[in-house]
C-alpha cells in the first residue's frame, strides 16, 4: 500500500516553506526523463514562484544507470557544503557526464572543498541518506523515475510529465481565493 510522502527537515526544498503547492520528485540523475523533467520543473517554479515549493529525493536505479548512485552521493556531498541545488542543476543537464572526474570538476566549478567532496563521494558517506530516500519512495509506490507527487497525490502516466502541469495548475486553483 503506497502512502503520500511527507516533507521533512531532511529533504532538499526550494521555494517558500509556506507555499500552498508542494511538488515532490523522486529522481535519478542519470535518467534521461529526469533530465527533461528538470527543465519543466524550473519552468513551473518560474511561473509560480510564490505558489510552489519543490522537493527532490534520490531514487537511483543502478541496474539501469551505473553512475546514478555516485551522482546522488555527489549531490548530497555538495548539499553538505550548502550547494545542493547548484549541483542538482549541473548533474541534470542533458549532456552532463557523471563519472568521478566530471563530478570533481563540477565541485570545483561550485567552489566546494574538493578534498572533502572527493572523500565523501568515494567513501559513500551519504549511502544511508540515499537509501532512506529509496525506501521511502518504495513505500510511496515509486517504481520508476521521475515520479512526481503534487500535494501528496501521485502523478502517473506513460510520459514523465504527463499530467504534472495540469495537477499543479489544479492544485493552485484549489488553493487560490475565488472572486465573489
Amino acid at each position: 500500500m503506497s502512502e503520500a510522502p511527507e516533507v521533512t527537515t531532511a529533504d532538499h526544498v526550494v521555494g517558500r516553506a509556506d507555499a500552498p503547492v508542494t511538488v515532490l520528485e523522486y529522481g535519478d540523475y542519470e535518467c534521461p526523463y529526469c533530465r527533461g523533467a528538470a527543465r519543466d520543473v524550473h519552468r513551473l517554479l518560474d511561473l509560480y514562484p510564490d505558489t510552489i515549493r519543490f522537493v527532490f529525493r534520490n531514487f537511483p536505479i543502478p541496474q539501469l544507470h551505473p553512475h546514478a548512485e555516485q551522482a546522488a552521493e555527489a549531490a548530497e556531498a555538495a548539499g553538505a557544503q550548502r550547494k545542493f541545488w547548484e549541483m542538482y542543476d549541473l548533474l541534470l543537464r542533458q549532456a552532463s557526464p557523471l563519472d568521478l572526474d566530471s563530478l570533481l570538476s563540477y565541485a570545483e566549478r561550485l567552489g566546494l572543498d574538493i578534498g572533502r567532496f572527493r572523500n565523501e563521494v568515494i567513501g559513500n558517506v551519504y549511502k544511508a541518506t540515499i537509501e532512506r530516500d529509496v525506501q521511502e519512495g518504495i513505500r510511496n509506490g515509486v517504481n520508476a523515475t521521475p515520479k512526481f507527487y503534487v500535494n501528496g497525490m501521485r502523478i502517473d502516466g506513460k510520459l514523465p510529465l504527463e499530467g504534472l502541469v495540469d495537477a499543479v495548475e489544479n492544485a493552485i486553483a484549489a488553493v487560490s481565493p475565488r472572486p465573489d
